[in-house]
């Protein structure tokens, strides 16, 4: 799969979430994975469907950035933080809350919204 071709699916998974259809994939052994998936790592199956993300999810573990790289250094300080969704982690930016108040086992939703610095669209989660 090419770079191009991987970027389009994520754009779609990000798309889908704005659109609130959120999803992963899982294949028939129950492993669930994020876009873009052919194949399962854990066993190999090709039989993959998509399934709607759970409304919520619970962050496993967060890093507050207080020195970005140049790339990020609009968005400093922020909180980037791994979100248990179901079966799937899902990494994205904690916004809607001081940076010093995130703490592992916080509910969070998921949403898309845009990085300070470059404008890209990047996943965020917001305090539920």
């Amino acid at each position: 799969m090419t770079e191009t071709e991987l970027n389009g699916e994520y754009d779609a998974w990000l798309d889908s979430i704005e659109n609130d259809e959120g999803y992963y994939v899982e294949c028939d052994e129950g492993h669930g994975w994020l876009p873009p998936r052919r194949v399962c790592p854990d066993c190999g199956s090709r039989a993959l469907s998509a399934e709607p993300l759970p409304d919520g999810g619970t962050i496993a573990t967060h890093s507050t950035i207080t020195v970005a790289t140049p790339q990020f250094e609009d968005d400093a300080p922020y909180v980037t933080a791994i979100a248990d969704f179901g079966p799937v982690s899902v990494t994205g930016l904690v916004r809607g809350v001081d940076p010093q108040d995130v703490a592992i086992g916080d509910v969070v939703g998921l949403e898309v919204g845009e990085r300070e610095t470059t404008d890209d669209r990047a996943v965020v989660f917001r305090p539920r």
